[in-house]
């Protein structure tokens, strides 16, 4: 199940995408994708409706987030052993975590605004983990049993605010626009094997990554098990997994984000984000 929201920024309506592309309304049935409709009784209950039995939604469409009201925004870093090797940076031991400013999340397809006065925005496209349901000190073998499903996510990431100043990566990581989330919620069941994943992503026609989640460092199930030790995880926590090699960071000499420039990304079953970069501007 594919699971959506669509509509103007802040008045995103749900949705759910059926077999032959075509959005389908489901507020008939939940008010929006709030983090209690991830529940495996839930989402039981969202995909017993038969979509040729909700309105179809008059396409083009903006997407927002696939979920509304994230608790948490949780990131491993430096997952994938070939993009640590061209950071610069020894394979983690254990995973490393650190947080996305939920303020940063936005739909698949909205501009990104360059942070003010940044020289150093990156893109990283990313296997995005969706919580469903409540976990603290889970079992790895168990761990995908509290997975809700799957997003793409762009983990963009301002390299001078990460790793010049200070020991914080936060403060890269969350700056606003830099979460772009979707299209899709992707349930574990039409997933499958969330290890064997294609990803890529292109900025202005290049392809700059390619990879696949079999390359992890660090998998799905171990890394919702790990976390799950440090905090109690919530139903809508997301964690973005890590990227594979081709990071602007990565480039000798780097290449880092310009206003103008377009950023294409994906995630095989996962769907597909584009986004323009504009400069910053001040924001309400």
């Amino acid at each position: 199940m594919k699971l959506l929201r669509y509509g103007p920024a802040g008045q995103e309506k749900p949705g759910l995408l059926d077999s032959e592309g075509t959005i389908r309304d489901l507020s008939g049935y939940v008010a929006d994708l709030t983090p209690d409709q991830l529940s495996p009784d839930n989402l039981k209950k969202l995909a017993a409706i038969d979509p040729a039995s909700l309105p179809p939604v008059k396409e083009p469409q903006r997407y927002g987030p696939p979920i509304v009201g994230t608790p948490k925004f949780l990131a491993i870093g430096l997952n994938y052993a070939d993009h640590a090797a061209e950071s610069g940076m020894p394979i983690p031991e254990e995973p490393i975590l650190f947080n996305k400013a939920t303020s940063c999340i936005q739909g698949p397809n909205d501009d990104v605004m360059l942070p003010k006065d940044s020289v150093k925005s990156d893109w990283e496209v990313e296997l995005g983990v969706v919580i469903g349901s409540v976990a603290r000190y889970v079992e790895e073998a168990e761990a995908l049993d509290y997975v809700a499903g799957y997003v793409t996510v762009n983990d963009l990431s301002e390299r001078e605010y990460q790793l010049e100043r200070g020991s914080q990566w936060d403060k890269g990581k969350g700056c606003d626009t830099f979460g772009p989330i979707g299209p899709w919620l992707v349930t574990g069941d039409e997933v499958g094997d969330p290890q064997n994943l294609d990803l890529w992503l292109d900025v202005n026609g290049k392809r700059m990554q390619t990879g696949n989640t079999s390359t992890m460092v660090f998998g799905v199930a171990n890394l919702v098990s790990y976390v799950s030790r440090f905090m109690t995880l919530e139903p809508g926590d997301i964690i973005t997994t890590g990227t594979p090699p081709g990071v602007g960071l990565g480039f000798k000499p780097p290449i880092y984000l310009k206003a103008g420039d377009k950023i294409e990304l994906g995630i095989e079953k996962l769907g597909s984000q584009a986004q323009t970069v504009f400069p910053w501007s001040k924001r309400d």
